[in-house]
C-alpha cells in the first residue's frame, strides 16, 4: 500500500492505508485478530493492479488514536459505526466491503444494517453472524473450535498468556502463510500499552443478540477454507440462508485461516467478479 492517512470519527483517529487511483471503484478491507491492515497487502496489491481504490483501516483498538477504555466501546454496533464514519470521512457513497475474521463479522453486520452503502460484500472465513451463532449452539465441532473464546474473554489472563515468553503463544497462532516480518509487526502492535486488551475487548463485548443480525440484501461472496482451525463446515454451509441476494460460496481446499496471505488471488478474483459496470 502506498500511503497511510488519518481518519477521524467521533473523536477517534484511525490509521488508514490507502492505495490505487482516486477514481477507482472503492474497496474497503477490514482486518481480523490479531492482525492490522498490513494483512491485506497481498490482496491490495492485486486490486490496485486492476484499478481499484483500496482503503484499509487499522480498526478500533488497533489504531493508537482509536483505543477507548471500557469493553462496552467494542461491541459490534460500535465497530460497524466506525465503518460508517470512515465512508463519510472519505466521501464514499457506496463501497465493495470486504472483511476477514472479526473484520468479516463487522462487514456482515454493516451490510445488513446499511445496504445502501454497500455495492457488494465479500466475507472471508467468518460466516453470517446468525449462521455462526447457530453453529455455536448446535454443532459440537464449532463449539470445540471456538473454545478459545472463553479464555480470550478473561481480562488479564488472556493478555498474560499471549504475551509472555516473547509472545510465543501469540506467534503460534499464525501458520507459515504469514511471513516472519508480518508476525513481528503484529506482535509489536499487540505489545503496545493497552493494544492487546483493546483487541481482546472485541471478544469480551460479544453478545447473543448478534444471532438476530438481519439477512444481507446485497450481492455477496463468502469464502471459507477447509483447513480453517476456527470456523467449521456447519456454519459455513448454512451461511447462504442469511443472504437474500445473489450469493456465491467459495470453498478453498487445504487453505488455512489466514486466507488473505495464503490465497490473495482467490479474494481479488471474487472482488473483481462483482465489479460495477
Amino acid at each position: 500500500m502506498t500511503s497511510t492517512e488519518p481518519a477521524t470519527y467521533d473523536d477517534l483517529t484511525f490509521d488508514v492505508r490507502v492505495a490505487g487511483p482516486r477514481d477507482g471503484e472503492p474497496v474497503v478491507l477490514l482486518h481480523g485478530f490479531p492482525e492490522t491492515s498490513r494483512s491485506w497487502t497481498p490482496v491490495a496489491r492485486l486490486l490496485v493492479e486492476r484499478g481499484f481504490r483500496v482503503i484499509a483501516p487499522d480498526q478500533r483498538g488497533y489504531s493508537p488514536g482509536a483505543r477507548p477504555t471500557g469493553v462496552e466501546h467494542y461491541a459490534v454496533p460500535a465497530l460497524a459505526g466506525d465503518v460508517l464514519g470512515l465512508l463519510d470521512e472519505f466521501g464514499l457513497d457506496r463501497v465493495h466491503l470486504v472483511g476477514h475474521d472479526w473484520g468479516a463479522a463487522v462487514a456482515w453486520y454493516f451490510a445488513a444494517h446499511h445496504p445502501d452503502r454497500v455495492s457488494a460484500l465479500t466475507a472471508v472465513s467468518v460466516p453470517h453472524l446468525a449462521a455462526y451463532g447457530w453453529a455455536l449452539r448446535e454443532d459440537a465441532d464449532q463449539r470445540e473450535r471456538s473454545s478459545y473464546i472463553g479464555l480470550f474473554r478473561e481480562e488479564g489472563k488472556a493478555e498474560d498468556l499471549l504475551l509472555t515468553d516473547g509472545a510465543r503463544r501469540l506467534r503460534a497462532m499464525f501458520t507459515s502463510a504469514v511471513d516472519h516480518d508480518s508476525i513481528d509487526h503484529y506482535v509489536a502492535a499487540m505489545s503496545a500499552p493497552g493494544a492487546l486488551t483493546a483487541a481482546l475487548n472485541w471478544y469480551r463485548a460479544m453478545t447473543r443478540d448478534l444471532d438476530s443480525t438481519p439477512p444481507v440484501r446485497v450481492p455477496t461472496t463468502y469464502i471459507w477454507s477447509t483447513a480453517d482451525i476456527a470456523i467449521g463446515r456447519a456454519g459455513a454451509e448454512r451461511c447462504g440462508e442469511f443472504v437474500d441476494a445473489e450469493y456465491d460460496f467459495v470453498v478453498l481446499p487445504d487453505v488455512s485461516h489466514w486466507i488473505p496471505e495464503e490465497a490473495p488471488d482467490e479474494i481479488a478474483n471474487a472482488i473483481s467478479r462483482r465489479r460495477n459496470g
